[in-house]
């Protein structure tokens, strides 16, 4: 008997990239895709992607760090497989609100946070929150404060939420088909039947103007709550951390890294050269192991694993 919820898979998805179970989740917004992988008991880690992705961009990292921890990665509303309501935001507030839901309904009461791009704006207030609860946060090529701050990426942000990027993003695809292959380092790596994980996600027009433009405005127009999210800097500081940089990335490049080096002085950095804004897509060998020597793993599973 095939699953009612497996029935909701679209063709396009690629079991054999990406077979693990899907799951949806009720929230007060819309049902929200996730994968669990792992034992369900022990340590958690849970995968907070950007965009224009999904947690398809996790594929490699999953099997790695589901052998010794539960492991579970999120889709936001709109992206992925989960549901695309219309009367959404879709800004990285509103999204960070989904997700705290996610969290309370699965009940995740301590958590290790990897976060990407704009996951690092959604993530990171709910780590803000409540610090104590997180066991460690793993960065890859994100940023929490006001990017209006630098004057090149404030003039390539306005670019984007006006309305001639807004034009781009409906009839060009401009944030999967120009953003995206720009800011890898070997745009091989980006492959077509890769890009069409995500490019399928985004058929209609009107669909990129819904979700990924609003992303693309929140850039500058979501800059209070990134000054508040900067101001709690200290209380992140506080739990062990990672910054795993593609040096190659065009979109947020090295001079973002030094900031978080400055904020985060205690934190262990690992650069990888000749990498771009999806580490974990261009390296994928190399983050699995960076992120399965960092994270804490489940002792139990920890056992097994020796013994095996």
């Amino acid at each position: 008997m095939v699953d009612q919820f497996q029935e909701r898979l679209p063709k396009w998805l690629d079991r054999a990239a990406f077979p693990f179970e899907s799951r949806w989740v009720e929230t007060s917004a819309g049902k929200v895709h996730y994968v669990d992988e792992g034992p369900r008991t022990g340590e958690v880690v849970l995968l907070v992607h950007g965009t224009p992705t999904w947690s398809f961009e996790y594929r490699h990292v999953i099997p790695v760090l589901a052998r010794t921890r539960r492991v579970i990665a999120v889709d936001h509303l709109g992206f992925g497989l989960s549901e695309r309501p219309r009367d959404f935001e879709y800004t990285p507030e509103a999204h960070s609100r989904v997700l705290r839901e996610v969290i309370e309904k699965l009940r995740l009461e301590r958590l290790a946070l990897v976060v990407h791009d704009y996951g690092g704006p959604i993530a990171l207030p709910l780590a803000a929150e409540r610090p104590e609860r997180i066991t460690s946060l793993v960065v890859l090529n994100s940023w929490m404060w006001p990017l209006g701050e630098d004057p090149e990426m404030a003039k390539a942000a306005r670019l984007a939420g006006s309305w001639l990027g807004r034009l781009l993003y409906r009839w060009f695809n401009a944030s999967q088909r120009l953003i995206m292959p720009s800011a890898y380092a070997d745009r091989s790596k980006l492959t077509p039947q890769i890009h069409e994980q995500y490019l399928a996600a985004f058929r209609r027009p009107a669909d990129r103007v819904l979700v990924l433009w609003a992303l693309a405005r929140a850039l500058l127009a979501s800059a209070p709550a990134l000054a508040r999210l900067w101001d709690a800097q200290q209380r992140l500081a506080q739990i062990p951390a990672l910054l795993l940089w593609g040096l190659g990335d065009r979109a947020l490049p090295p001079k973002v890294l030094a900031r978080w080096r400055q904020a985060w002085p205690q934190a262990r950095v690992q650069e990888l050269a000749g990498v771009g804004h999806w580490p974990h897509e261009e390296a994928p060998e190399q983050v699995a192991r960076a992120l399965d020597e960092f994270l804490p793993r489940s002792s139990a599973a920890q056992v097994k694993l020796a013994t095996a």
